[in-house]
């Protein structure tokens, strides 16, 4: 992905992470065979594709960025990592671009064997003859299904010779979930770069930012400070919204004009080789804070800093999200959004009203990573080395019973942050929140 990694000519550091973690795995398996591939491409229309991006497993466990690739793992006394990739082929490289082919791979990436792809039935059924498990994923893809009880019939047709067919089939999530929930150095390394980018992507989008200007305008500004850091991608669609659009969650349509007066709520990340950032940030479209806007921004700013000082290794995943949900609702009563007692809200979950999501969750490879929230039924203890997002809210829509100034304001204030036996590091530190911060730095761009 990263230059320092596609320029390798050996299986050196670069992809050290991905060995140990492909034998941690084969460990945790004890025995059998795990099949693991990568993302199919897809096509958007006709003859035109949607840009190629990997499967997150099959990446964190290969750095391997090429589709029609599978990764297969042998555990046991001898173990065995195998990549079956698209062969080297000189007229679909003119059109195409590069490909390693297996010869290639197997010395840059540091498997055991390659093979071409299209050996990969043939092989597999060699594979799995006498083995106990078939590890894969089950469920996630029909054709994979398929195509697995297809190899296991194909062994079991062996009998009469003495071959016997794997008689389990094991669901490699588990195991690579707890993997992937804690984070190596080389991982953290893409995490804060990408925090980096898109810090700076959010500062220039507030620069940028002025009434009439269209949302789509900002979402530009974001994209572009996203592929000038040397992102390849943004993490997911990012969300420009301003005004009454801030009290849709998940608004992606930014097109609309931005009024004097309103916020802007922007909800982006980029992603960098392989690895999710998510910031949000809400500011005044003119560049001041009305004082209804600066009351609703300061609660969710002292939620959001309730929530981190939680956040730590010990905790439950829960806590910082009760913290925050302590805080909001005081102020929603404090406000007039919400009437009665503190406890009595909390009981009853009044404060969902205008607070109806969790105040953070996994990030990694995915921007909601892969991993359980809870164990044996009890909410999970938050481990040095994972990686969350911080981001209470509060989106108040206009009704009768609603106080009118507090009408049309939605404000969520996001942060990613990795666990610490201290606490927790803010890895998107870089990006403005406070009021004076934000106030400033319009106005000097103004």
């Amino acid at each position: 992905m990263n230059d320092s990694v596609s320029t390798a000519s050996g299986p050196g550091a670069a992809y050290a992470a991905y060995a140990a973690r492909r034998l941690r795995l084969m460990q945790g398996m004890h025995s059998g065979v795990a099949v693991v591939p990568t993302a199919p491409e897809r096509a958007r229309n006709r003859d035109t594709q949607y840009p190629y991006r990997f499967d997150s497993y099959f990446y964190h466990l290969s750095g391997f960025t090429e589709p029609e690739s599978v990764l297969v793992l042998v555990a046991g006394a001898t173990p065995r990592c195998i990549l079956f990739c698209r062969e080297k082929n000189e007229e679909r490289e003119i059109w195409d671009g590069f490909r390693h082919g297996p010869a290639a791979a197997r010395e840059r990436y540091g498997f055991d064997e390659a093979w071409p792809i299209a050996q990969l039935d043939e092989k597999l059924v060699e594979l799995l003859a006498d083995q106990p498990t078939l590890w894969y994923l089950p469920g996630a893809d029909a054709a994979w299904d398929a195509r697995a009880m297809g190899w296991l019939n194909t062994v079991r047709e062996k009998v009469r010779i003495g071959v016997t067919a794997p008689s389990n089939i094991g669901d490699l999530r588990n195991l690579l979930d707890e993997m992937r929930l804690v984070k190596d150095s080389s991982e953290l390394a893409a995490m804060r770069r990408a925090a980096d980018i898109s810090a700076e992507a959010h500062r220039r989008a507030m620069r940028a930012t002025r009434p009439g200007r269209h949302e789509f305008e900002i979402e530009a500004e974001l994209l572009y400070a996203f592929r000038m850091g040397g992102a390849q991608y943004p993490a997911y669609t990012p969300i420009v919204a301003s005004g009454a659009n801030a009290c849709v969650l998940h608004y992606v349509a930014n097109d609309a004009r931005m009024a004097d007066g309103d916020l802007l709520l922007i909800d982006a990340g980029c992603e960098y080789d392989g690895y999710a950032a998510d910031i949000t940030r809400t500011f005044p479209v003119n560049g001041r804070f009305s004082p209804a806007q600066r009351e609703i921004y300061e609660l969710v700013l002292a939620a959001q800093a309730a929530a981190i000082a939680a956040t730590r290794a010990g905790a439950g995943w829960n806590e910082p999200h009760d913290a925050a949900v302590r805080v909001l609702t005081q102020g929603m009563l404090d406000f007039g959004l919400l009437a009665g007692s503190l406890d009595a809200a909390l009981e009853q979950e009044t404060y969902r009203r205008f607070y109806m999501h969790r105040t953070g969750h996994w990030l990694g490879l995915d921007v909601h990573d892969a991993g359980d929230y809870k164990k044996d039924g009890a909410w999970r203890p938050l481990v040095a080395g994972m990686t969350l997002t911080v981001e209470p809210g509060l989106y108040v829509r206009p009704a009768q019973d609603v106080p009118e100034r507090y009408w049309n304001i939605g404000v969520r204030i996001e942060d990613d942050a990795l666990v610490t036996m201290a606490g927790c590091e803010i890895l998107t530190h870089a990006t403005p929140k406070s009021v004076a911060d934000i106030e400033i730095l319009m106005r000097d761009a103004g």
